[in-house]
């Protein structure tokens, strides 16, 4: 695990680094709480922190309850906080300030790795949790939900400034695949293609079914246009065995850019009627959103686009 430890005293932080890298786990110490917790926000993979009832800039209870902050975005993160009294009210004080689990300073070795190791189980299973809470169980690609929730965030960062734009694919006759050759090759295809796209975009989605979508951050609109011409390519060439018979499958996509003032809804329709109209053009194949600004003429277009026929999806 990669422990974060606050304490003012060089000698008690030198002496925990001992004790935990002694049990491999990877540490950074601070003497200072204010540079603990930017620590704790730049890095990702920090797993615990450690601290002093008592810090340089802020006092452990407080800083517990920063990093508790960050630990309610999602983030796994256990907190332990250290005090060389037994005063109970430190203890009520540790647990009302967001604390997981109270030590007395200094820790006694054996005492340290043990609830080291009872971290370690609850942080794996906060893991476990939000891994199931955001991901799709079946392609290992974000859930309808994280993805949205992903979506949001990246239309708040291009109103600050950045740009990008959105892939919706749909696999061709997927009802057909199932039809022909039983819904478990059905989750084959789908697993090998959200892997395809899994190595052109960073934020995929299985928004249900058969249908998937990628956003392409920083990319403007022929970028996307480009990226998802590779994706069809990699899906095109996928083959499937089943029993002496080679199978090869197909994706119809659409794509759209972010415009300024664009919800996420409104880019993903876009995309949407681009995907209609790909499948009413022949299938397998990349078509980009024409620039449309208000729900009338994405409705207007869209039941356009399906009224050749009721029966595209798939």
């Amino acid at each position: 695990m990669h422990v974060a430890i606050a304490d003012p005293s060089r000698t008690v932080a030198k002496c925990l680094t001992a004790i935990l890298e002694s049990h491999n786990h990877e540490v950074r110490s601070f003497r200072d709480g204010i540079e603990a917790l930017d620590y704790i926000k730049s890095n990702q993979f920090v797993d615990v922190l450690i601290a002093s009832s008592q810090l340089l800039s802020m006092t452990g209870p407080e800083l517990c309850w920063e990093t508790r902050l960050i630990a309610k975005s999602g983030r796994p993160l256990y907190i332990i906080l250290m005090s060389s009294t037994e005063d109970r009210n430190n203890l009520v004080k540790a647990l009302d300030g967001g604390a997981d689990d109270f030590i007395r300073k200094p820790p006694v070795a054996e005492e340290l790795a043990a609830r080291l190791r009872a971290a370690d189980r609850v942080v794996s299973m906060q893991r476990e949790l939000q891994r199931n809470a955001t991901t799709d169980s079946l392609t290992g690609v974000l859930n309808r939900r994280a993805f949205f929730a992903n979506a949001r965030e990246m239309c708040e960062r291009a109103d600050a400034g950045n740009f990008f734009s959105a892939v919706m694919l749909d696999v061709d006759h997927f009802k057909r695949i199932n039809d022909s050759y039983g819904h478990g090759f059905g989750d084959d295809v789908l697993v090998a293609i959200a892997h395809e796209i899994s190595e052109e975009g960073s934020t995929i989605g299985r928004l249900g079914g058969e249908e998937f979508a990628v956003l392409l951050d920083n990319a403007q609109l022929y970028n996307a246009v480009e990226i998802a011409e590779s994706m069809r390519t990699r899906v095109r060439n996928l083959k499937f065995r089943r029993d002496s018979e080679t199978i090869s499958v197909t994706c119809s996509f659409g794509v759209s850019q972010w415009q300024s003032g664009d919800q996420i809804d409104y880019l993903l329709r876009r995309a949407d009627v681009a995907l209609y109209k790909a499948k009413t053009e022949g299938r397998d194949r990349v078509l980009s959103a024409t620039s449309m600004s208000d729900s009338t003429n994405y409705d207007s277009l869209t039941s356009v686009v399906r009224s050749g026929d009721w029966n595209l999806r798939g």
